[in-house]
């Protein structure tokens, strides 16, 4: 990894971020998803859900453990997981496929109930996440290393993590939810030089917020 610049050239011989090591799968993920706006309820509830029971763990142990998660929480439709019982915690923490923490199990299931009530009031979770897509003024001039190691929150994720908690969802703090904006589009934080910034810019200035 270039020191200076945070990028890394891939097996294609092109430059990108540095985090994802090369590693095949994280790679993909870096490539396909990192960033690319999303608009499917179903895939942003999964995302902060999942940011949820990455925290105090890394990103690629919870995405090499994505697969379970699904098939444990139903797809991640919060309909259904929302009527989870304390049966349904007692059978996931036997399951050796996810991460097996009570009060994150807990959590996905109280989140589930809140979705559904914020999907309701708002229309869908898209159109209520993507009113804190940050304006121009909020984002740096350059993404380069420094605004990566600077900005593990904003205070635009602070004033998202806020209202959730207001509404009583969990494990939704600030950086949790930063991590969970870069990662459905809501910011553009791949660094500079990065052959995947310019895929991204464009698939955001092509999106249709969600209204």
């Amino acid at each position: 990894m270039s020191k200076e610049t945070g990028l890394i050239a891939g097996p294609d011989g092109a430059m990108r971020c540095f985090w994802h090591g090369n590693l095949p799968d994280y790679l993909h993920y870096h490539d396909h998803e990192w960033g690319r706006p999303v608009c499917d309820d179903r895939r942003l509830f999964e995302k902060i859900c999942l940011e949820g029971f990455q925290s105090g763990l890394s990103w690629l142990t919870i995405l090499r453990k994505r697969e379970y998660f699904r098939e444990a929480f139903e797809g991640f439709d919060f309909d259904r997981v929302a009527k989870f019982t304390d049966n349904d915690v007692e059978r996931l923490l036997t399951n050796a496929g996810i991460v097996r923490h009570r009060g994150k199990i807990v959590s996905t299931i109280n989140n589930a109930r809140r979705a559904r009530e914020l999907a309701d009031e708002a229309g869908s979770l898209a159109a209520f996440f993507w009113r804190f897509e940050p304006n121009h003024e909020e984002r740096p001039a350059v993404v380069d290393l420094d605004h990566l190691r600077a900005n593990p929150s904003t205070n635009v994720s602070a004033r998202l993590s806020k209202e959730l908690k207001r509404r009583g969802w969990s494990f939704v703090g600030p950086t949790t939810v930063y991590a969970f904006m870069q990662a459905m589009g809501l910011v553009n934080d791949h660094l500079e030089g990065c052959v995947c910034r310019v895929q991204v810019e464009a698939e955001r200035k092509a999106f249709k917020r969600p209204a």
